[in-house]
């Protein structure tokens, strides 16, 4: 079956008690060895499951590593007395134990489905079926361990009853290879769906410290929003009540934090609240994420990007991000990207900037990169990430290591070529700022020039430039020094940075924390928080918002505030992400290039409309009818 198990690092004992509880209740507690957790929730009338867990060195603090089953009953009564209201607590065989997140590559075995063939096992011939944790878990968090198990159950039943019916009732070898087969082809995706948000509870879980020091009611909202799968709109229809005094709290902070007035009666979602970096003001949370159009001339900007800039601006995002923008020539991604290394570049620019300026109440910034050792390469539409044919130009990166085993061999920098590249990037600083943009963002993710000095799995340098993080980091750092003193004090900036890079022995997510602390303590305004695409060998966990919980953990531990992309589409995603206080940010893509005016719609469907251009004054108040 191809198992793969993974013991998570959290401590838990499955207890009994005779108090029941109304609905799923959730205990947090501290003691002097840290914070416990309790999972109750009632199966039977007069019975109900409290589940306690704590992290591994607060178990070993309290000496439970050495308690009996009756020591632990005895601790557990002492500490949650106030809790079970004079109840007593129930041990079955209880021991302290870490949760096995389980997931199998088959889920059915003995039959060859092609054939028919049975396999033997000793002198049995089986036909081996796996349901329910046996075939994957999901924590105990979202309470659906015996739920799927069941459904497990009768989605193999009604495939095997339609192998009985269509061959016999034996039904053929071979048919029954088949029902097994489409068994797991049906089941796989419900079960992976629910997976996703059990892990993503049970790492919330795992990391609860993180969230005590919220204001109650967040951390409310934040807690019944850990699996990103009941969202801000959910809750208003599970709790009429909460979701308003969330939004009014939001509102109050928001108020306090950036001197802006925000209306609180009625508040605003959180997406279409201000945010202030130093002293620029965006209207509201939505951003505009850098999209690499590939349709320059030399660098230059043109019509293109006026109108995929400016027509974002006008839907009504709080900032819109202009495109990776290359430094030098050979910065480039491919032949079409633009760039900020020629007088030209800056009036080309601010023709964009200006518009934006002039005509709408959007800001606009501008993402500084170098391509490294995935320059020279062609545009997306002809093969992404492919060499060019012909007209390639040399690359350089942190080591001599091709993207991909045809791709071109990149040259290690040397001191010399560091020294010029960092001119570089003052020099097309000093040009964003003629050009006028509002924000600068310097890009050290996907593994360009910058990221590719910061994962060990494109730098394997010796010396003060490679090894350790803090010598990884040390050349990207040296560039944001250098951008940030030539740029205005005034004006914000952001850091774009790879997360994880999706594969074994690269950068992870605790060491994303400290790269964002050491952006941080050198002036760097907001995290860009992205993942992967450092080598081509990753295998990403793609889904639904997969990658905001990086962006989640740097917000809290780092100590920053961070902007969170990946996979956001809808309003209600941005509201529960700002609520929860998952970033402050959210950039989204694909979102805008299917609806350039997603804002202006989600303040519709919220209720709170935005004010439109004087060109499109009709629209004030207009609300569309249908037959």
């Amino acid at each position: 079956f191809e198992p793969v198990l993974d013991e998570r690092p959290n401590r838990f004992v499955w207890l009994g008690t005779d108090r029941t509880f109304p609905a799923f209740t959730f205990y947090f507690k501290s003691d002097d060895h840290g914070l416990w957790r309790v999972h109750a929730y009632k199966y039977e009338e007069d019975r109900s499951t409290f589940i306690v867990e704590a992290r591994e060195e607060t178990w070993r603090s309290a000496g439970l590593d050495r308690a009996t089953e009756a020591d632990t009953l005895a601790f557990c009564e002492e500490l949650f007395a106030d809790e079970l209201e004079g109840h007593r607590l129930e041990s079955n065989r209880s021991i302290w134990r870490q949760f096995p997140a389980l997931a199998n590559e088959r889920w059915s075995g003995g039959v060859n489905p092609q054939t028919g063939e049975i396999t033997e096992r000793g002198k049995e011939r089986t036909h081996l079926v796996l349901l329910g944790d046996s075939a994957h878990t999901a924590h105990f968090s979202i309470g659906s361990g015996t739920k799927l198990a069941m459904e497990d159950a009768i989605a193999l039943s009604e495939t095997l009853g339609r192998a009985v019916s269509d061959c016999g009732s034996q039904g053929s070898p071979k048919a029954v290879g088949e029902a097994l087969e489409a068994y797991e082809n049906d089941r796989r995706p419900e079960v992976e769906s629910l997976q996703r948000a059990g892990r993503v509870s049970m790492q919330w879980f795992e990391d609860t410290e993180r969230y005590t020091y919220m204001e109650p009611i967040q951390f409310a909202f934040n807690l019944l929003t850990r699996s990103m799968r009941v969202t801000h709109e959910d809750l208003k229809v599970r709790d009429p009540d909460l979701v308003p005094e969330v939004d009014r709290w939001f509102a109050r902070d928001v108020a306090r934090t950036t001197d802006q007035p925000v209306p609180t009666n009625p508040s605003p979602p959180p997406l279409l609240t201000p945010f202030r970096v130093r002293e620029l003001v965006l209207e509201n949370r939505v951003v505009v994420s850098p999209m690499c159009m590939y349709s320059a001339e030399d660098g230059t900007p043109n019509d293109w990007h006026l109108v995929h800039l400016g027509s974002r601006a006008v839907g009504g995002a709080g900032l819109v991000m202009a495109e990776m923008t290359d430094v030098s020539p050979e910065a480039r991604i491919s032949p079409g990207c633009t760039g900020l290394y020629k007088e030209e570049h800056a009036d080309a620019w601010r023709r964009i900037v200006d518009f934006v300026h002039s005509h709408t109440s959007s800001k606009i910034g501008i993402q500084l990169g170098h391509a490294g050792r995935k320059g020279a390469t062609k545009r997306m539409w002809e093969g992404m990430d492919e060499p060019l044919d012909e007209g390639e130009w040399p690359i350089i990166s942190a080591s001599p290591i091709p993207y991909f085993p045809h791709s071109q061999v990149p040259k290690e920098m040397d001191r010399e070529e560091m020294d010029r590249t960092v001119e570089h990037y003052i020099r097309a600083t000093e040009l964003a700022k003629e050009a006028g943009f509002d924000w600068l963002e310097l890009h050290c993710a996907h593994g360009y020039l910058l990221a590719s000095f910061i994962s060990p799995l494109t730098n394997v340098r010796k010396g003060e430039y490679g090894g350790s993080l803090e010598n990884r980091l040390r050349y990207p750092l040296e560039v944001f020094q250098a951008v940030r003193r030539t740029w205005p004090e005034e004006k914000p900036m952001s850091v774009r940075i790879s997360a994880v890079d999706w594969v074994p022995g690269g950068v992870d997510s605790a060491e994303a924390v400290e790269i964002s602390r050491a952006f941080r303590k050198l002036g760097c305004d907001v995290i860009d928080v992205s993942a992967g695409q450092t080598v081509a060998e990753q295998q990403p966990l793609y889904g639904r918002l997969f990658q905001t919980p990086f962006s989640d953990r740097i917000r809290h531990e780092a100590d920053v505030a961070t902007m969170a992309v990946g996979n956001i589409s809808s309003f209600t995603d941005v509201n529960t992400i700002l609520a929860a206080g998952r970033a402050d940010l959210c950039l989204m893509a694909r979102a805008h290039l299917w609806n350039p005016y997603w804002t202006r719609h989600a303040a519709h469907e919220l209720g709170h409309g935005l004010s439109w251009p004087p060109q499109y004054a009709s629209l004030e108040g207009y609300r569309p009818r249908f037959k």
